[in-house]
Order: C-alpha cells, then structure tokens, then sequence
C-alpha cells in the first residue's frame, strides 16, 4: 500500500522529520498524533505524492485518497453531486448519457436515429463500465451519511457552506473507493450522526487508514495502530496498539525513562565522588580515573531526556473602549445563486455580550459572521457599526491569511504598529519561532493556520470579536489555551462553533437560531442542538 525507507520530510530550511520509516498496510488503521506543527499534515501530503520527501524514498501501491484540511480545491460551479461522482469518473460519463439520450430522442431519420443509438449505447456501457445506477445510490448514500440534505445535491459548490464543502469533499473521498486513505480532520464540521456514520465506515475499511483527528473518541474507536511524531528528535514513535494501549504503553515508556535515568544518575554521582575521593593518592589515582570514564559512559548512554512539549501562550486583545451596542443588524438577508441563505436577520451586541450562533450546515452561519465582518455585502437590511467599534474576525476558512506572505509579514498586516521585536514576541508566544517567521502561510496545517490568526488579534484592540469556529484543527493543549482566554476576555464575543467545551468556555448569555433568525436568552437545553448541528 505505503512503504516508506528513510525519508525526510521539510518545510523551507525546517527539518520535521529525519530518516523515518514505517508501512501502511491492507488493514492498518493508523492515528497519526503530536503537537500543532509537529509535521503530521505535512506527512500526509508527502504520503499523498503531492510534495516530495527531502530524502528516502515513499513507494505507492493501488490508488490513494488524501482529504486535506482545504476544502476550496473544487470548482466552485460544479454541482455537489458532479463532484462526488468525479471521484470515480461517473459524472462525466453521467452527462454523455444524457446528452445521448437526448440526441436519440431528437433524431427522426433512420440513419439519424441509427447512429444516436449506437453513440447512447457505447454511453451506457461507458456509465456501467463505472458503476453505473448502483455506484450513484451509493454516491448518495455516502452523501447522506455524511449530513448532505438532498435539497444541496444539485447546488454549485461554491454557494455552500465551508462546513458543507468540507462534507462534499469527504463524500467524495470516501465513494472513490481508493485503497488506501489519508485522511486530515476528517470531522471537522460533522454532526454527532455524521460521526457516527464515518465511525462506521471507518471501522469496516479493508484497506489502509492513515488519519489525522484531535477526536479521541473517534481514535479510541477505530485505530489499531498510532504514529507519534516527536519533534524534538524529528522521528516518530510507532506503537503497533490500539488507542487505549497507546495511551497506556506511552506513560509506562515515561515512567520507566525517568526510573531509569535516576538510577543511572545516582549511581554516576556515586562513581564520580568516590572518584574524588581517590584522585589525591598516586595509588589509587588511575583507577580514580576509570570510575570517573565508566560514570560519564553511563549518563552517555542514557536516552536523551523527553522535553515538555511547549503549549502556545494565547492570549486575546484588551478590549478598546466602546458604546454600549456597538455592534447590530437590522433585516440582514443574502443568497446564492437563488437559493436564501439568511432572511430578515436582526442582532444587537451589547458591549461585554456573549452570544452563540446555531444553526445546522448551510444554515448560514459564516455567512452572517462575514456580512457583520464587512467581507460580504448584504442583499437586504444593513450592519450598524456603533460608537467605538472595533472587530476582531477570526474566519474557519483562515481567507483572513494571505497564503503568499510569511507568517511574520501576515501578523504585520494585522497589526502594523508592532516593531519587529514586537512581531516576533508575539510569534514567539504562539509556537512561531526560528525560521518559522519566515515560512509561507500557505504550507502552515491548519492548527498553525488557526494560531497565526488568533495571534493577528492580540493587538487589535477589538471589542467585539467574531470566532468561526476558533478551535477547528487544534491539538488538545492549544486548544484549552484558545478556551481559556475565550472565558476571560471582557469584550463582546459572537462565536460559531460545534464543539461543546468552546460553549461551557464562552459562557453564552444569549443565542441565535439560523435560518429563521430567532434569537432567545441562553439555556443549557441549547446545548443539545451543539452535537446536532
């Protein structure tokens, strides 16, 4: 399936991985875990052939899936059940089928009507050859299970959701059928259904799994296998267990490292005094000498001590002083292409206010976050910007990045006014360090993607923040750091999320229902529709 010999994997100048090699096989599930910006999407692409090792060799057999953690790669005029369908090659073959029958059904002639018959029926042959009626039931049953509603299957892609488009591309993933799939966050933006269908599916694949998730119930679930990539030694540590061994033989490992290394130490300081003591009499002195080299041989020997894993030091902006709504909406409406996003949507944030946005996929929850941001202009109804407004908007797509500059020179543009040291303090604070600064934000995962752009908010000075989705892609301790500062910040916060510990951190005083746009005061029954959404 996926052989890799000695490869080194890079970003720019940066080393993530030196010499390591593992096999992906028919039946390895693998969880593939470390820190945000240990190398783990990275890996993934170079797994996928879409960027070359620095070194080694990766060797391929049978087809391979990669879902990558961008959901914008599709043609955005393609229908969501074209782009499924592609996957296999079916929507081609689809509209050739139509466009024959609709050529046999328009010829009169004999001779007319002869050769539209034999171009229909090479069609169809073409269309079984790929499946044909079966492989598009089971193009939508994979669709279903993933939480697409019908009423989307003939929509471009372009006028969905990120968090549907993230589905399509799953869907799509899944129904190809590949031999083995990488898969990158693979629940981002999934209903507790969904994740329960993906569970499923992920559990009776019977070729190979390579997957990257800060789902714990999902790995616990479906691994047999789990790859730790350590960057402090640039390897990975396989452990050929499930998740619950996984877990379990790693703090034995530590246990039994650090008994090991104060015995060794101990006994050494022993050698090395007794050496000490002998050193001042000639008879005694070489041996004095010996103890002294077998003590060094022994700590020598030892395995390099683990070092902490470094958790990113977040931080949101202090608050400017503001009126005491500063920001609203009055009949705010938008659609796409014809199809009503948001309709006779009004909203008042208070200053200091808390307020959660819910909604299923679709129900236009970005959208509003962007037209209360400026990104978007409304169709109908208008924003209202008051007195002292400053916002802060942090977007899931991370569109607030530019993929071309450097991390330094994007957290330049967001806040203009820090010198350079100050630039790389903050960097510094959110795990950005070296020639990190310096590295293109379009190769960052989507972890540091989410860190740079909190890290833009730091010095806004923002009073009223908007946060899509602000834990998506983090690793547990990152992402406590993001809960932690979302519960002491004082200014007004409007947040989309699906994930429940970000509501309990946010502490919602109001709610608001999309698409219908009721908005009602917060009660721990609204945590039921988190899981649901």
């Amino acid at each position: 399936m996926i052989t890799v010999r000695g490869a080194d994997v890079r970003v720019g100048a940066r080393l993530l991985l030196s010499g390591v090699s593992f096999h992906v096989a028919p039946g390895d599930r693998i969880g593939l875990v470390g820190r945000n910006g240990a190398g783990k999407t990275s890996l993934l692409r170079v797994l996928a052939g879409e960027t070359p090792p620095a070194a080694g060799t990766i060797t391929r057999t049978g087809a391979v899936g990669h879902l990558s953690q961008d959901s914008r790669a599709a043609d955005p005029a393609v229908t969501v059940t074209d782009r499924i369908l592609s996957a296999r090659g079916l929507d081609r073959a689809v509209h050739a089928l139509r466009a024959a029958g609709a050529a046999l059904a328009e010829a009169s002639a004999p001779a007319a009507q002869d050769r539209a018959m034999h171009a229909y029926s090479r069609a169809e042959a073409e269309f079984q050859a790929r499946g044909g009626y079966a492989a598009e039931a089971e193009a939508a049953r994979v669709a279903a299970g993933l939480g697409l509603p019908p009423r989307v299957m003939d929509q471009p892609v372009g006028t969905l959701s990120g968090g549907q488009r993230r589905r399509v591309e799953l869907a799509r993933i899944l129904f190809a059928g590949h031999d083995t799939l990488l898969l990158d966050e693979p629940t981002n933006h999934l209903d507790a259904d969904s994740v329960a269908w993906l569970r499923a599916f992920l559990t009776g694949h019977r070729g190979g799994l390579v997957m990257i998730s800060h789902d714990t119930s999902l790995l616990a679930d479906t691994v047999n296998r789990v790859l730790h990539l350590d960057p402090h030694r640039a390897t990975i540590d396989v452990h050929n267990t499930g998740w619950a061994d996984y877990l379990a033989q790693r703090a034995a490992d530590e246990r039994r490292r650090t008994r090991e290394r104060a015995n060794a130490e101990r006994k050494a300081a022993s050698l090395h005094a007794q050496a000490d003591r002998m050193r001042a009499r000639v008879s005694t002195a070489v041996v004095a000498k010996s103890m002294a080299r077998r003590a060094d041989r022994m700590l020598a020997e030892l395995e390099p001590a683990r070092r902490t894993e470094r958790t990113a030091r977040i931080r949101l902006p202090e608050p400017a002083p503001c009126g005491r709504m500063p920001l609203g909406a009055a009949g705010l409406a938008k659609a796409y292409d014809g199809h009503q996003v948001l309709s006779g949507v009004d909203l008042a944030v208070d200053r200091g206010s808390r307020l959660v946005v819910l909604g299923l996929n679709g129900a236009g929850k970005t959208t509003l976050l962007r037209l209360l941001a400026g990104r978007e202009t409304p169709d109908a109804g208008h924003v209202v910007r008051g007195h002292g407004l400053r916002l802060g908007y942090f977007a899931q797509e991370h569109d607030t990045l530019d993929g071309n500059r450097s991390v330094r020179d994007n957290l330049a543009a967001a806040a203009p006014h820090l010198t350079d040291g100050e630039l790389r303090h903050v960097l510094g604070a959110f795990l950005f360090t070296g020639d990190d600064a310096d590295k293109p934000a379009a190769v960052l995962s989507g972890g540091e993607k989410t860190r740079l752009a909190l890290a833009g908010l730091v010095h806004s000075g923002a009073n009223v923040l908007l946060l899509d989705e602000p834990t998506n892609n983090l690793d547990p301790a990152s992402r406590a750091e993001v809960l932690a500062a979302v519960g002491t910040y004082p200014g007004a916060i409007v947040m989309v999320t699906h994930d429940e510990g970000a509501i309990e951190a946010l502490r919602p005083d109001r709610v608001l229902l999309l698409p219908d746009g009721d908005e009602d005061l917060w009660n721990e029954g609204y945590l039921d529709l988190v899981a649901l959404a």
